[in-house]
């Protein structure tokens, strides 16, 4: 552990000092948010491409899954 970036990771990750009653269940609830904050994301991202007019809705569909990037 004399280099100075793996001293870091491993005073960051190994050796943090945390509380013992911090379970396997924070973990979770912190994976939990961060699928939440990608689910809100990709909804506004989605959002600026879809029109829900009964007219053009289906196009809009076509659109997102032919002409933007990863469309599906």
């Amino acid at each position: 552990k004399t280099h100075p970036l793996a001293k870091i990771v491993n005073n960051s990750f190994i050796d943090l000092p945390a509380p013992s009653n911090i379970s396997a269940w924070w973990n979770f609830g912190s994976l939990l948010g961060v699928c939440l904050i990608l689910q809100i994301l990709t909804g506004l991202f989605l959002a600026m491409h879809y029109t829900s007019d009964t007219a053009t809705a289906f196009s809009s569909v076509t659109h997102i899954c032919r002409d933007v990037n990863y469309g599906w």
